[in-house]
């Protein structure tokens, strides 16, 4: 598999040969007291199995399904709780951007600006965000084929940014369905940016609730081993202490206490797979 380039993360190396991370935490920002109960038991578990971590967590989530749904407390509040994750539980911070005029605010709190996947060719978004100086993450529109993420690259390129994610998060596959096809990790490394796997929302079911989106938590855990096999940088996950009390996206959620297990087992397949790294046969 095609190595990617490689830099760092706050002090976390990804890409090349450096080892999985984790981006993982709640959808959105519900309160103080989840985001950093979360984030400090998910740090423990990354240290003790030698995982770099970076927290995630939405002050906004401006594409909720519904008007009335819960979108998170806002950008100002947002960033204060996400300050306070960086200085209290000491790891880098990721977090949705959605419009072109909060990119510099949130660039002074965060290290990785994410782009969601329905926003990934929107131009002015990817500019700015390339221009902040920090890391990138774009996730793979659902109606996107994986070579299409070499139009998103050339625009962060040309803005100013090699610093770049690319994330898998599963392709529209009729109504209210998404289906992981496991050839986009290799397709989207060749572009040679690091490819992370988002294992929860690719079981998601968009407006499978009517109002709300549904979810099938149970196939989070193979088809994270799938990829792991497969081959890519991190994992992306959303984890909550309670997610069928979640504010946003519980059906689809890892709870917390299942994670260091699953966590175990995508280490053991990666390492048996040669870190995803072995070439392709000719």
């Amino acid at each position: 598999m095609t190595q990617p380039n490689s830099f760092y993360i706050g002090h976390i190396p990804v890409g090349g040969d450096s080892p999985h991370i984790l981006i993982a935490g709640p959808c959105v920002i519900e309160s103080e007291a989840i985001v950093l109960e979360t984030a400090t038991a998910i740090a423990t578990i990354a240290q003790e199995l030698h995982i770099p971590y970076i927290f995630k967590a939405s002050y906004d989530k401006a594409n909720r399904t519904s008007i009335s749904s819960f979108r998170g407390l806002g950008l100002s509040a947002g960033l204060d709780i996400l300050k306070k994750v960086k200085k209290e539980v000491g790891v880098p911070i990721l977090t949705d951007i959605h419009d072109v005029h909060d990119v510099t605010q949130v660039a002074e709190v965060v290290d990785i600006l994410q782009i969601p996947a329905f926003l990934c060719r929107q131009t002015d978004l990817l500019c700015a965000a390339a221009k902040s100086g920090r890391v990138v993450n774009v996730k793979k529109g659902q109606f996107l084929s994986p070579w299409d993420m070499s139009n998103v690259v050339k625009k962060l390129e040309e803005a100013g940014t090699t610093n770049i994610c690319l994330t898998e998060r599963g392709a529209s596959f009729g109504y209210q369905n998404l289906v992981v096809d496991m050839r986009s990790l290799p397709v989207m490394r060749a572009l040679g940016y690091p490819v992370i796997f988002d294992a929860t929302h690719s079981v998601q079911l968009p407006g499978g609730g009517g109002t709300v989106s549904s979810g099938q938590r149970e196939f989070v855990a193979p088809l994270a081993r799938a990829a792991s096999a497969v081959g890519c940088d991190g994992f992306f996950m959303e984890v909550h202490p309670k997610p069928e009390e979640a504010l946003s996206d519980g059906p689809n959620m890892v709870r917390l206490q299942e994670l260091k297990g699953l966590l175990v087992q995508l280490q053991a397949i990666w390492q048996i797979s040669g870190k995803g790294k072995s070439q392709p046969l000719t």
